[in-house]
C-alpha cells in the first residue's frame, strides 16, 4: 500500500505544476515560463483499438494521459485509464475483470540539434498501479515513443496546438504470484492497463492531443 501512497503523492505533484509555474514575482515568473513550457492532455486511441483487435471485442480499454514539458527536454507524465471485459485462460477459465489503473513517470527528449523545434522524441519510465476489487497489482513501464506538433495555435505563447504520436511500452510486473498457490487464491488473470499477468507484457500507444 505505500507504492500507492508515493504514487498519489507524484500524481499530486505533476497536477499542481502549472499552479506553481505562474506564481511570485516577476522575474521569477520569467524564469517559470523559461521553465514551465506547457501542458499536453492526449487521448488514447492505439491501445484501445489494440486491446479490443486482440481480444475479438471481449476487452476494452480507455485512457488520458497528461505530460508538462519542463525547459527543452523534461516531460512529467501522468495516464489514467479504465480497463475491463471478459478474458479467458485456456478451454476451462473464464473471467470477468475490471477496473481503473494510473501511472506516473517522467520522459526525456535526448534531441538537441533544434531546440526550437515542437517536436520530441520520448523515452522514459512510468510505475503504475491498478484498482480491481479483489487485488491490487503494481508494475513498471520502460516507454520510447514521439510527440509532434501537427497543427501549430498561433496564439499560444507554448507552442501549442494539435499534437499526435505513438509510445511502445515494455511493461515489468511487480505483483508476481509465488509457486504452489491454489487457484482460488491466484491473481487475476487480466490487469487493467497491463493486460494479461505474466511477468513481462508489451503495449503500443497512439495518442491525439492539445497542448496549452
Amino acid at each position: 500500500m505505500r507504492i500507492k501512497r508515493y504514487v498519489a503523492i507524484i500524481a499530486l505533484a505533476f497536477v499542481t505544476l502549472p499552479l506553481w509555474a505562474g506564481k511570485g514575482s516577476s522575474d521569477t515568473t520569467q524564469l517559470s515560463k523559461k521553465i514551465y513550457r506547457g501542458m499536453t492532455i492526449k487521448l488514447d486511441i492505439g491501445e484501445s483499438a489494440l486491446t479490443a483487435g486482440m481480444s475479438k471485442g471481449r476487452l476494452q480499454q480507455y485512457e488520458i494521459a497528461m505530460n508538462w514539458q519542463l525547459t527543452r527536454r523534461f516531460y512529467p507524465t501522468l495516464e489514467l485509464g479504465y480497463a475491463g471485459g471478459k478474458t479467458e485462460q485456456g478451454d476451462s477459465i473464464s473471467y470477468n475483470a475490471h477496473g481503473g489503473y494510473f501511472r506516473v513517470g517522467c520522459d526525456i527528449n535526448p534531441l538537441r540539434k533544434h531546440p526550437e523545434s515542437p517536436h520530441a522524441m520520448l523515452i522514459g519510465i512510468r510505475i503504475a498501479t491498478d484498482f480491481q476489487p479483489r487485488k491490487v497489482d503494481c508494475w513498471g513501464e520502460i516507454v520510447a515513443g514521439c510527440q509532434v506538433q501537427v497543427w501549430e495555435n498561433k496564439k499560444s505563447k507554448v507552442q501549442g496546438g494539435l499534437y499526435m504520436g505513438w509510445m511502445g511500452r515494455l511493461k515489468i510486473l511487480f505483483t508476481r504470484e509465488k509457486d504452489g498457490l491454489l487457484a482460488d487464491e491466484m491473481g487475476p488473470i487480466y490487469i487493467p492497463g497491463y493486460g494479461k499477468r505474466g511477468n513481462i507484457s508489451w503495449g503500443l500507444s497512439y495518442h491525439i492531443g492539445w497542448k496549452f
